[in-house]
């Protein structure tokens, strides 16, 4: 596959995208994300500081004023790699960025990672679509997303829960690895399916493997961010979005229901049976 980047940032409450430093705040009135000029979060253009005091804006509940992502390190990142070639693209603010060529970052049209408000006020959706634009059938393609859940205000120390692993998608509860996937990315408590590791800093990394693409072909699916008052109000979120594929970052003093902020990151485009709730603490 070529090395292609094609951003697209918009939403109900979009501010203006920086043509210097091709970065975005967007919010739909309670979620707020920053978007970096790779699609990677965690930015500092038009920030302002959080409840918990952090200035850079990665994934924020504006109901709490609690950051998630962006506080000690720029921690979130994607890389996407073609098994057959051995190559990959990657970008993350901390762990490195490469093999990715900019190429549009703008509030209209299409793009490999295209920001949209979704089905839930408490998920902002990101539609990812990659294309094989070489003239030959690509090897297997592995998408990772990695975040490391910094949750206010408690940073540094909170619960990671990961739900919906198996057959095709492998995670586990390191924040801190390189988003490239041809990279070793090893747990630090916890892998496979988790709920409430923890207290620790640490957070998540999934990735997502695909079938071979033909030339010319492309593949869609979507991610979403966001959070949630109630650990409850956040399966509503998954369910009204259907995902079963799913990290929650808790603060650490609220193991038991998630109360103030449940941040959430999950999945769509595969099955893993039926939403469960988490047993009870």
């Amino acid at each position: 596959m070529n090395k292609l980047l094609v951003l697209l940032a918009s939403g109900a409450a979009a501010l203006a995208a920086n043509s210097a430093t091709a970065q975005m705040i967007i919010d739909n009135g309670t979620i707020q994300i920053g978007v970096d000029s790779l699609a990677q979060l965690n930015i500092y253009n038009n920030a302002y500081y959080s409840a918990g005091g952090t200035l850079p804006v990665g994934l924020r509940d504006l109901r709490t004023g609690y950051e998630s992502t962006s506080p000690g390190c720029l921690c979130e990142g994607w890389g996407i790699a073609d098994l057959g070639s051995n190559t990959s693209g990657y970008a993350n603010n901390s762990a490195g960025t490469g093999g990715l060529n900019f190429v549009r970052f703008t509030s209209g049209g299409t793009g490999t990672h295209d920001f949209t408000p979704s089905a839930s006020p408490n998920l902002y959706k990101v539609l990812v679509t990659l294309t094989n634009n070489s003239a030959t059938q690509s090897g297997v393609l592995v998408y990772r997303r990695t975040m490391d859940w910094d949750i206010e205000p408690t940073p540094f120390s909170e619960y990671s829960t990961v739900q919906g692993t198996g057959d095709n998608i492998v995670a586990n509860d390191n924040g801190f690895c390189s988003s490239d996937p041809l990279s070793v990315c090893d747990p630090l408590l916890a892998s496979g399916n988790f709920v409430d590791s923890g207290p620790w800093d640490h957070g998540a990394n999934f990735d997502i493997t695909f079938s071979p693409l033909a030339a010319g072909q492309s593949l869609n699916f979507s991610i979403f961010y966001g959070a949630a008052p109630t650990e409850r109000a956040a399966y509503a979120a998954l369910s009204a979005v259907g995902s079963n594929i799913y990290s929650f970052g808790q603060n650490n003093a609220d193991i038991s229901g998630g109360n103030g902020s449940t941040f959430i990151f999950a999945f769509a485009g595969g099955s893993r049976g039926s939403l469960v709730p988490e047993p009870a603490s």
